[in-house]
């Protein structure tokens, strides 16, 4: 059985985007800012190591623009086209019920997203991550969330879209890692606990 983890970059306040769906924030040193090196290191490893990714459509959108063209764009550092291949040559699923299609190596699933990440998590193969609010929140929901990564940005937003859904039960977790990054950006990790 594959592990299914959600992970994301999220405020103080436990917003994966700002108001407008605003990412400025996300990248650690202010107002539309970057990663430090080390976290840019740290979520391009990430993406190496996961088998599957599975998208929901505004995060697919957001993610495919600038990275499916990244490594070919002039002064694009080494990192960037490290992160750009990995994230190109990663397995993807998007679920939606609005595109007609997607590109690159990626799969578009239009039905039941819960049936589908079920079977997909009783497959092979490598860790799976899960991104974007509304398809996180249906796979906590659904009890189908095996780890949780957070990786906190100090900053406070006031709004905008919760990394975590609103739940019908306690969901039980235990720490298992935590680590600095410049900036003061955290990083903890949970698995759920049975």
């Amino acid at each position: 059985m594959r592990k299914l983890i959600f992970a994301m970059n999220l405020t103080l306040d436990g917003y994966i985007a700002a108001p407008g769906d605003d990412l400025g924030w996300s990248g650690g040193g202010g107002a539309d800012s970057s990663p430090s090196d080390e976290l840019f290191q740290w979520w391009s490893d990430r993406v190496a190591a996961t088998g599957l990714a599975l998208y929901g459509r505004k995060l697919w959108e957001a993610m495919n623009s600038p990275w499916s063209t990244a490594d070919r764009q002039p002064g694009a550092t080494p990192a960037t086209i490290e992160y750009a291949r990995r994230w190109q040559d990663l397995p993807k699923v998007v679920f939606s019920s609005t595109l007609a299609q997607v590109e690159g190596n990626t799969r578009l699933v239009t039905g039941d997203a819960v049936a589908e990440i079920t079977r997909l998590k009783a497959g092979d193969g490598g860790p799976m991550d899960i991104g974007g609010a509304t398809l996180a929140g249906a796979a906590v929901r659904a009890g189908l969330i095996d780890e949780y990564v957070l990786v906190t940005v100090p900053v406070l937003v006031g709004g905008g879209t919760p990394f975590f859904t609103a739940l019908d039960s306690w969901v039980n977790l235990n720490l298992v890692e935590t680590r600095t990054f410049p900036g003061g950006v955290v990083l903890t990790r949970y698995e759920t606990r049975c």
